[in-house]
């Protein structure tokens, strides 16, 4: 199995303590007045997102994780679980709550995702940054009202709220940023 010694340590580096998969967030070399130089690193728990600090010698190693980032079609939830599949091998891969986080908001049947998977379990799915999204519900929009740049919540397809200028109506679709949560433009209905 492979393995990466503190030399090599740098953000975004994936490797295995006690059997679970973490990610480097930061690394800090310290070499005191007297003794051993020694890594002081931050790593993030890869199956649970918790940040921790651990210490490392100089020279020490650790255990590579085989962690993959597959890019999947999400097919379907069944309220508990979601279901996603590669498009190549026709596999298909389920997620929890604590894979999906805060991005199964944004999910519509047939959206490509990237998945992170450890040993065939889904670690992570990060929805794509940007969606175009029906609005169900909302307010109506008020002629001429694009220049006091106000916002309303509207309620997309999905079940997420963003906020949209007042000139948006229902049945629009709306192109949405999925890591701010924000509204970016107005986007033309699917064919």
């Amino acid at each position: 199995m492979a393995s990466y010694s503190t030399n090599e340590f740098k953000s975004g580096v994936k490797i295995l303590l006690e059997g679970v998969p973490y990610s480097i967030v930061e690394n800090e070399m310290v070499k005191p007045g007297k003794g051993q130089a020694f890594n002081r690193v931050k790593v993030r728990n890869l199956k649970n997102g918790k940040v921790t600090e651990r210490t490392f010698k100089s020279g020490d190693t650790a255990e590579a994780a085989d962690v993959v980032e597959t890019e999947m079609q999400y097919l379907y939830t069944d309220g508990e679980f979601w279901t996603f599949m590669n498009p190549e091998s026709f596999e298909q891969y389920t997620a929890g709550k604590e894979a999906m986080g805060d991005g199964a908001i944004w999910l519509k049947d047939g959206m490509n995702c990237t998945v992170m998977l450890w040993n065939g379990e889904p670690l992570n799915v990060t929805p794509p940054a940007h969606v175009e999204l029906k609005v169900i519900e909302t307010d109506p929009g008020l002629r001429g009202d694009t220049a006091t740049g106000g916002a309303k919540p509207a309620k997309l397809e999905t079940g997420a709220t963003v906020r949209v200028p007042l000139f948006i109506n229902e049945g629009e679709y709306i192109r949405v940023d999925t890591r701010t949560a924000e509204y970016i433009a107005r986007a033309k209905a699917p064919a």
